[in-house]
C-alpha cells in the first residue's frame, strides 16, 4: 500500500489513470467477517458517478465506492513471470489462433472476424487485437451484422491478466450488455520437460483425425467443417507445404482395436506446440495415459524444432489443471467468450 511520509495510507490514483494497473485497499463492507480492509489489484476500467471498476487478472470487475477507499497507487502493467517462456499477449493469441483456425475470416481493421459454422467460439468469434477502424459502437454493429449475415450470434474473445490484454474493451461490451459466457485460462510452460516423462502406453501419432479418433473426441456432430477446423495444416489441407503450423493426432489404441482409451491434438507452429483435445476414457483415467499423449505429442513438436509449450484449460476442470501444473505449465493469461446481447447460444 501506499503510506505518506508521515506514515498514513494515502490514495495517489485518479480517474486520469483509467486503464492502468492498480492497488487499492478500501473499507470492508459492514457485516463483512474477517478484516476491516480490503485490498484489490487490477486494471481500472471506469471512475465514474464516484464509483471505481476494477478488472481483476480472472476477468471479475469489482464495484469500489470512492468513498470506501483508503490507499491506491499505480503498479506494473503485469508481474514478473517466474517461470514459463517469455512471450506477449499478442503472440500467444496469433499462435492459438493460427491452432484453431475458422473456414472464414475477414479483416475489421486489425480485428479479425472468424467464422466456422458454428463449430466451437474459438473458430466463431472476433479476435480483437489492436483497432478495429472505426469507433467501438460502429464497429461493433459491424461485427453483428457480419455474423448475422452467416446465422450466428456475435461472439468477442478478448482476455485479461497480463500486459496488453483487453480489460478497458471488456468493461466496455458490458456496459453496453454484452455477456460473458465463458472463462478459461491460457497456461504455457517448457517443452522438454513435457517430453522427458516416461510413457507408459502405446501412442500412435497420425497427420490427419481418423475415424477412431473421432470416435473418442467428445463434442457432438463432428462435420466436414469440423474436420476441417481439426486438421488445418495437415497433409490433406491446401496449405500445407507452405511452412504453416503442422498438426499431429495422437492415439492410445482401445482393446481389441475399438475406441480409443486416449486421444490428443498438437499444434507445431516455430517456437511453439499448442496441445488440445486430451480426451481419456472414463474407465481409463488415473493411468497416465494423458501424460503419455502429450509426452508422444511433445517429442514430435520437439523434432520439429518447437521449444516452448501451450495449452486452453477452463477454469472450473480441476482434475486438468492438476495435470498441467504437475508437468511445469502455469497461467499466463484469463480469455473470455463475450456473446451480443439477446443472441442464441453459438456451443463451445
Amino acid at each position: 500500500m501506499e503510506f505518506s511520509a508521515a506514515g498514513r495510507l494515502v490514495v495517489r490514483i485518479t480517474a486520469a489513470d483509467v486503464g492502468k494497473r492498480v492497488s487499492v485497499r478500501r473499507l470492508s463492507e459492514p457485516g463483512t467477517p474477517g478484516e476491516r480492509f480490503t485490498d484489490t489489484v487490477g486494471v481500472l476500467t471506469s471512475w465514474d458517478n464516484g464509483v471505481l471498476l476494477i478488472t481483476r487478472k480472472n476477468g471479475e470487475t469489482v464495484r469500489i465506492p470512492e468513498s470506501s477507499l483508503v490507499a491506491g497507487k499505480v503498479v506494473p502493467a503485469a508481474p514478473a513471470r517466474r517461470r514459463g517462456p517469455a512471450t506477449s499477449y499478442a503472440e500467444l493469441a496469433r499462435i492459438a489462433s493460427r491452432a484453431w483456425r475458422p473456414v472464414e475470416s475477414e479483416r475489421l481493421g486489425e480485428w479479425e472476424l472468424r467464422s466456422a459454422e458454428g463449430f466451437t467460439r474459438r473458430a466463431n468469434s472476433v479476435l480483437p487485437l489492436g483497432d478495429p477502424g472505426l469507433p467501438l459502437d460502429a464497429a461493433l454493429e459491424a461485427v453483428r451484422r457480419w455474423y448475422g449475415e452467416r446465422g450466428l450470434p456475435a461472439y468477442i474473445q478478448t482476455a485479461t491478466g497480463a500486459e496488453g490484454t483487453q480489460e478497458l474493451l471488456c468493461a466496455e461490451l458490458e456496459r453496453r450488455g454484452w455477456v460473458r459466457e465463458v472463462t478459461a485460462e491460457l497456461w504455457i510452460g517448457a517443452l522438454a520437460p513435457v517430453a522427458d516423462r516416461d510413457e507408459g502406453a502405446q501412442v500412435v501419432l497420425d497427420r490427419e483425425a481418423d475415424e477412431a479418433w473421432l470416435d473418442r473426441y467428445q463434442r457432438k456432430g463432428v462435420s466436414e467443417v469440423a474436420l476441417k477446423v481439426l486438421g488445418w495444416g495437415s497433409p490433406r489441407s491446401s496449405e500445407a507445404g507452405s511452412g504453416g503450423p503442422s498438426v499431429w493426432f495422437a492415439t492410445v489404441p482401445g482393446e481389441g482395436g475399438g475406441t480409443p482409451a486416449a486421444i490428443g491434438r498438437c499444434v507445431v507452429d516455430g517456437r511453439w506446440a499448442g496441445f488440445a483435445a486430451v480426451e481419456v476414457a472414463p474407465e481409463q483415467r488415473r493411468r497416465g495415459l494423458g501424460s503419455d499423449v502429450m509426452a508422444a505429442l511433445a517429442r514430435q513438436a520437439l523434432a520439429e524444432g518447437a521449444s516452448a509449450a501451450w495449452l486452453q484449460v477452463e477454469e472450473d476442470n480441476e482434475a486438468a489443471r492438476a495435470l498441467y501444473a504437475a508437468m511445469g505449465f502455469a497461467p499466463h493469461h484469463a480469455y473470455h467468450h463475450y456473446r451480443e446481447p439477446d443472441a442464441s447460444d453459438a456451443g463451445r
